[in-house]
C-alpha cells in the first residue's frame, strides 16, 4: 500500500495557476523528491496533502486516510515543515516546543535534545528576537521532534546557511535509513539529488516527468571533454562523425555527446592520437530539469 497518495488532484485558481490532474504514489520507506521552481504547484499539492485545502477534484490521502476528512489527526502525527514559517512572536522557542508537545500528546525529551544539539539551536530565545535562520531551525526541530514515521518537507533548507543545509541533508539521509517515508519538495537540485530515491518534476501545475534518481544517470548520453597534444590530431578528430557540443580550436579541445552504448566506438577512434586530457562531464539532475524549461523537449519517462 502507498503511504502517500495523490489521485487526479486539481485545484484551478485561474490564469494557469494551481495544480492539474496530479498523481503521486509514495511507497513505505521511500524518499520522494518534488522538484520545480517557485509557483509550479509544489506548495499547493502539499497544502492539500496536509488537509489545509480541499481538492476541487481528485483526492489526497496518507496511510489510506483522506487528508481533508482526517486533517486534525494527520496534522498531529505527520512531521510537516512548511515552506514559509509563521511562529507566535510572544513565546520563547522552548515554550513553543512545549506547546507542540502538548498538542501532539507526545513527549520525547532525549530525542528533542538530540535535535537541538544537531541543529545547534538554543530554544531559550524569544521567537521575536530570532533571525530567519534560527526560526527555520526551530521549525525543523518541531517537524522532527515527535519522531514521526512520515515527513512532508516543503523547501526544507530555505533560510538555512550552507553548513546547516548539509547538516539537514545528512540528517534526512539517516531518517531514510531508519525507514521513514519522506516527501521532499524543493527547487534546489543538490538537495533533491542527494537524498531522493524517486523524483517528479512539476511545471505549471502538471507533473511532466517522474523517474528513479539512479536511472537518470544511467539512461542518458555521456559527454566527454577531450584535449589533444597537437593541432593535427585535433583537426583529424573533429572531422569524425560524432556529435560535438563544443569545439575550441585555440585550446585543441572538443566535447562529444554520445549514447552510452557507443562509448567503445569513441575510445577506439582515439587510438593513436596524442591525448592531453580526457574527462567525462557528468549528466546532472539540473541538466535534465532545465531541458523542460530551456527547450520544451520531452524526455524518456515523461508523463503527458
Amino acid at each position: 500500500m502507498s503511504v502517500i497518495r495523490v489521485e487526479h488532484l486539481t485545484k484551478d485558481y485561474g490564469h494557469g495557476r494551481g495544480v492539474f490532474d496530479v498523481n503521486i504514489r509514495i511507497a513505505p520507506g521511500e524518499c520522494y523528491g518534488f522538484l520545480g521552481p517557485n509557483g509550479a504547484g509544489k506548495t499547493t499539492t502539499i497544502r492539500h496533502l496536509m488537509g489545509f485545502s480541499r481538492p476541487q477534484a481528485g483526492s489526497t490521502s496518507i496511510l489510506g486516510q483522506d487528508s481533508w476528512k482526517n486533517r486534525a489527526r494527520l496534522q498531529n502525527t505527520v512531521g510537516y515543515l512548511p515552506g514559509e514559517v509563521a511562529l507566535p512572536a510572544g513565546l520563547s522557542g522552548a515554550a513553543f516546543l512545549r506547546m507542540m508537545e502538548q498538542m501532539r500528546g507526545v513527549t520525547n525529551p532525549e530525542y528533542l535534545q538530540m535535535l537541538l544539539n544537531r541543529f545547534e539551536l538554543d530554544p531559550n530565545i524569544s521567537i521575536k528576537q530570532m533571525s530567519l535562520g534560527v526560526k527555520r531551525k526551530l521549525a525543523v526541530v518541531t517537524a522532527f521532534m515527535h519522531d514521526p514515521d512520515i515527513l512532508i518537507l516543503d523547501e526544507p533548507t530555505s533560510g538555512l546557511d550552507p553548513v546547516m543545509q548539509e547538516t539537514f541533508i545528512s540528517f534526512v539521509r539517516e531518517e531514510k535509513q531508519r525507514g521513514k517515508t519522506i516527501f521532499l519538495s524543493s527547487h534546489i537540485f543538490h538537495e533533491v539529488d542527494a537524498v531522493c530515491d524517486r523524483i517528479a518534476i512539476i511545471r505549471d501545475g502538471k507533473i511532466v516527468s517522474e523517474f528513479q534518481s539512479e536511472q537518470l544517470k544511467q539512461k542518458h548520453d555521456r559527454i566527454y571533454r577531450i584535449s589533444f597534444a597537437d593541432a593535427a590530431s585535433y583537426a583529424a578528430f573533429i572531422s569524425k562523425p560524432f556529435s560535438f557540443t563544443s569545439k575550441n580550436e585555440k585550446k585543441l579541445r572538443a566535447r562529444v555527446q554520445i549514447p552510452a552504448d557507443r562509448v567503445g566506438e569513441l575510445t577506439d577512434s582515439l587510438k593513436g592520437f596524442p591525448i592531453a586530457d580526457f574527462v567525462e562531464i557528468p549528466f546532472t539532475l539540473e541538466d535534465y530539469f532545465m531541458g523542460f524549461y530551456d527547450t520544451g523537449r520531452h524526455f524518456e519517462g515523461v508523463k503527458q
